[in-house]
């Protein structure tokens, strides 16, 4: 298999499509990971707010795979935000992956309402990008405004913004912002997960994006599942995506998505699905005082 990269602006390369461990259950994310592994994954998303990251090292430490074949992500949360906090917050992470160094360190959320924070902390990416502690840095849930607000003090520009996008929620405002910029977008829920559970806003006469007929129809066409068939929607759309399972079969599934293309008109007909209702936390909602969530030392 050949897996798709994607280079960031800063000239790394890194694999196309990821394994997220969000909302995996700590007890099953090693042997998630390890399963993930062994398909063929080599891009391992993890974050510091999932408090998984130490099965997220086990499974790295248990595999036969050099780190170096390994392209490891990780995302800082807020009650770690500020210049000094930062750096230590990126110690607990390295300590519980079990690494010295991590290819890609995200800041969670941009915390509009304490912004001078997010950009002390953006700054401490910065140090540690320059320091050779980190390959990449970048953002999650930015919109443009934000993303601005960034670039006014920031000396590095973010080489990812990960956000929600799947087809009921695009968001091509924000990815516009991100591309002019050179800011590779990378869709997080990129099956729409976030429009499985009861009470979405955008809820249609069908349960789920997955079962969404255009997409079945595409499906159908190509022998593939409405899953595969998002996935390769947002690779040959030049974003990053990262689905995640704990199932092994699903988990294999989400991978076999290079062996087909989809037509321009497919493309199209995926992108008119859009609803414009997000699924997940508006970023501008996010703050110290509703999501603090303080992030446990290291073992």
């Amino acid at each position: 298999m050949v897996m798709d990269t994607l280079t960031l602006n800063n000239g790394v390369t890194m694999p196309a499509l990821g394994f997220s461990v969000f909302q995996n259950p700590p007890a099953e994310t090693q042997a998630a990971v390890e399963t993930a592994l062994a398909a063929g994954y080599r891009h391992l998303v993890a974050a510091a707010a999932y408090l998984s990251e130490p099965q997220v090292g086990a499974a790295i430490a248990a595999c036969a795979l050099p780190r170096d074949e390994m392209f490891l992500q990780t995302s800082l949360w807020i009650s770690d935000y500020g210049y000094d906090r930062t750096l230590h917050g990126f110690d607990k992470s390295a300590r519980k992956l079990g690494v010295d160094h991590i290819d890609m360190v995200l800041l969670h959320q941009p915390l509009p309402t304490a912004f001078d924070r997010t950009r002390e902390a953006y700054r401490a990416l910065e140090t540690l990008l320059s320091d050779g502690r980190v390959r990449a840095i970048g953002v999650s849930n930015f919109t443009p405004d934000t993303l601005d607000a960034l670039l006014d003090t920031a000396t590095v520009v973010p080489a990812v913004n990960q956000i929600e996008v799947h087809p009921y929620f695009r968001q091509p405002d924000t990815q516009k912002a991100g591309a002019e910029r050179g800011i590779v977008t990378q869709a997080w829920s990129p099956i729409g997960g976030v429009t499985f559970y009861p009470g979405w806003a955008g809820s249609t006469n069908h349960s789920s994006v997955l079962a969404d007929p255009v997409i079945g129809a595409i499906a159908a066409a190509h022998d593939r599942t409405p899953a595969q068939v998002m996935l390769r929607w947002h690779l040959q759309q030049g974003r990053s995506a990262i689905p995640k399972s704990a199932d092994p079969a699903r988990i294999r599934e989400n991978l076999d998505v290079f062996g087909f293309v989809l037509t321009a008109a497919e493309l199209n007909a995926i992108d008119a699905l859009d609803t414009g209702v997000r699924g997940g936390p508006d970023p501008a909602l996010i703050t110290l005082d509703t999501f603090q969530g303080e992030i446990p030392e290291a073992g």
